[in-house]
């Protein structure tokens, strides 16, 4: 028994120290979306990219707290809605700053 609450808890320690890994590109992202946006008078909306950050927290969280990953139907919904959210916001992002720009 020691063993398996020994993993359960390097799970956990893992699962969280990769949010805050992936807390940290996100923020650098938004970072660059608010540059883009300061220079070019664009508006990025770059605050939205706060969302995904919480959302794949709560779904850290949730796998954290139930002691395995996949297969919960909360946890996997946090993640499914981050990585939608995420990923309209990065094409978004990339469409504004080089594909959907207007030639000078």
């Amino acid at each position: 028994m020691p063993l398996a609450t020994s993993t359960a808890a390097f799970s956990q320690l893992l699962l969280l120290y990769t949010w805050f890994v992936l807390a940290a590109v996100l923020f650098f992202l938004l970072l660059i979306a608010r540059f883009y946006q300061k220079f070019s008078g664009e508006n990025t909306h770059f605050r939205w990219f706060i969302l995904p950050i919480v959302l794949y927290g709560g779904a850290a969280m949730r796998y954290a707290s139930i002691d395995h990953i996949g297969g919960d139907i909360p946890g996997d919904a946090l993640l499914g809605s981050a990585g939608l959210v995420l990923a309209f916001l990065c094409i978004h992002l990339y469409r504004q700053m080089t594909a959907g720009r207007k030639p000078l």
